[in-house]
């Protein structure tokens, strides 16, 4: 099933996509305002695609449901990992890139982004994924899945570049999370554009100027 998205175009006729997956308890709407602040007049026609998560209860929250792409049970993040819910949003994100090719954009002019929980989807999904992506952005998240991951990662995504920001005073997802997370990544070979900011678990201007930079040299193709 197809998830409820919002959807911005830069301009019309868009050549390239950005689906960007949003944190915990938050939906579409919460990164629609970077936007403005992001986009180049230099990089070409772009849609954005936010896509709102299912509405699930949600453990470590005492069980209140909320938009979420999984289960979380322990605050660790990794003990007892809803495989069931990361492998259904995983699904979705498949579904998400196939109507983006149906509508003429191809997998390697699309941005895999995500924040938090959507970062990790992101990561695990896009590198997962049978065609080669544009990139992948990850911000403030951490890689799940990890005992399957060398088996069943795509060799069509082994050279996608990756850009990582996280915040060194992050109290969700600690750094020392990403950090293992980007050293596996680095350790079978991926290109990790690794930035940090004294920051919570948020994103920052820095990082939007950062990101921007970074998007620039993967939109000129």
């Amino acid at each position: 099933m197809s998830l409820p998205t919002v959807e911005i175009e830069t301009s019309a006729k868009p050549t390239h996509s950005v689906i960007w997956l949003h944190g915990l308890g938050a939906d579409g709407n919460d990164f629609a305002p970077i936007v403005p602040e992001l986009v180049s007049p230099a990089w070409p026609a772009l849609r954005f695609v936010f896509p709102h998560a299912p509405v699930r209860p949600v453990t470590v929250n005492g069980g209140m449901p909320m938009r979420a792409w999984y289960d979380i049970v322990g605050v660790d993040l990794v003990s007892r990992q809803d495989e069931t819910g990361m492998r259904a949003s995983i699904a979705s994100v498949e579904s998400l890139i196939a109507r983006e090719n149906e509508r003429g954009v191809p997998t390697n002019r699309i941005l895999l982004a995500g924040f938090s929980q959507g970062g990790a989807i992101a990561l695990a999904g896009g590198m997962r994924h049978a065609d080669a992506l544009a990139g992948i952005i990850a911000l403030s998240t951490y890689l799940p899945l990890q005992p399957s991951f060398a088996t069943e990662r795509s060799a069509a995504n082994g050279a996608t570049p990756i850009f990582w920001g996280h915040g060194t005073g992050d109290p969700i997802v600690p750094l020392t999370r990403g950090v293992s997370s980007r050293d596996l990544l680095q350790s079978l070979g991926y290109s990790v554009s690794w930035h940090t900011y004294p920051m919570p678990h948020s994103v920052c201007a820095e990082e939007v100027a950062d990101l921007r930079a970074w998007m620039t040299a993967r939109l000129a193709g």
